[in-house]
């Protein structure tokens, strides 16, 4: 095992009396998909912005690079791409000169900088819309834009900071797509999304957290398989209090049960074998659902669904 790229020990971040990462512990290693996965208000954002040092640590040991954040924030932000989670875009200027003058930020000379926008164009599918400004263009080109500009310097490390908020699904999996190209080439990846198959998808290792603390971590398989069953038997009943009357009598099938508002989850290693005996019982749902175990299912299950408050 090489160096990590980003080591916390004990890491902490505090705004008075209101404590957002308490004292975590982690480590990025080169060349992963590294992720933060968790609900808004989890810390995630304020860890981004102290592993950015845009955001001083409060306590505990923080080391991006090998260098620390708080004497070598300049040679730090020198070697990172950020994606935030904000589109600050000029969206007055074109798609080029929005990447030139981001190249001129770093000291870039002006034929790399040349070369490097063309490269990068192509990487985000942006070549036809090199002269256009900004601020027509769709939510999906800006995104992958952001991530383009993120990338001029060549960065050991590429933040990306909720990189697929608000995109429809068609610019979401094309974003996926670059992210992925991005991986194959050995660029380090640090993510933060609440979205469950984002996480799935392009995380090689992550942390789930909640209420500024970390509640899991490893690979998306390693978690499910410690934190839920390989598959769910989802039981949708008629308006009313069937789900309560029908939970009472599934307890003992599957590992456990979950009584939702519009439905009842039975987390088994065999969902047909549930169900066979949920039919054995006489229970007789509007509707089933048997699918595999996912991300979701361990966060709601190790934050007691804090997400969807």
């Amino acid at each position: 095992m090489s160096e990590p790229l980003v080591e916390a020990r004990g890491l902490t971040k505090t705004f008075g009396e209101f404590t957002a990462v308490a004292g975590i512990d982690f480590e990025v290693q080169p060349g992963e998909a590294f992720g933060f996965l968790g609900p808004n208000g989890a810390g995630k954002s304020s860890t981004m912005r102290m592993i950015g040092t845009v955001s001083p640590v409060t306590s505990g040991h923080l080391s991006v690079l090998g260098l620390d954040p708080a004497t070598d924030g300049p040679a730090i932000r020198a070697r990172l791409g950020v994606v935030p989670q904000e589109n600050n875009l000029d969206l007055e200027l074109s798609v080029y000169d929005n990447l030139f003058i981001y190249g001129r930020y770093f000291g870039l000379p002006r034929k790399e900088i040349d070369t490097r926008i063309k490269e990068l164009l192509a990487f985000a599918q942006l070549e036809e819309r090199a002269k256009d400004r900004v601020e027509p263009l769709s939510g999906g080109m800006k995104q992958r834009l952001l991530i383009a500009r993120g990338l001029i310097n060549r960065p050991d490390v590429l933040i990306l900071d909720e990189p697929t908020t608000g995109l429809d699904p068609q610019a979401r999996h094309l974003l996926w797509d670059r992210l992925y190209r991005l991986k194959r080439e050995g660029v380090t990846l640090i993510i933060t999304t609440h979205y469950m198959d984002e996480a799935e998808q392009l995380c090689d290792r992550l942390v789930i957290m909640d209420k500024g603390a970390i509640v899991a971590e490893g690979s998306p398989r390693d978690l499910i398989a410690a934190h839920s069953t390989r598959e769910v038997l989802e039981l949708r009943f008629p308006p009313g209090d069937e789900e309560d009357r029908a939970a009472e009598r599934l307890h003992g099938i599957g590992s456990r049960v979950e009584v939702l508002p519009d439905r009842v989850l039975v987390y088994a290693d065999d969902a047909d074998d549930a169900m066979a005996k949920v039919t054995a019982l006489s229970i007789t749902p509007e509707a089933t659902v048997s699918r595999r175990s996912t991300l979701e299912d361990v966060f709601l299950h190790l934050t007691g669904r804090s997400l969807v408050e």
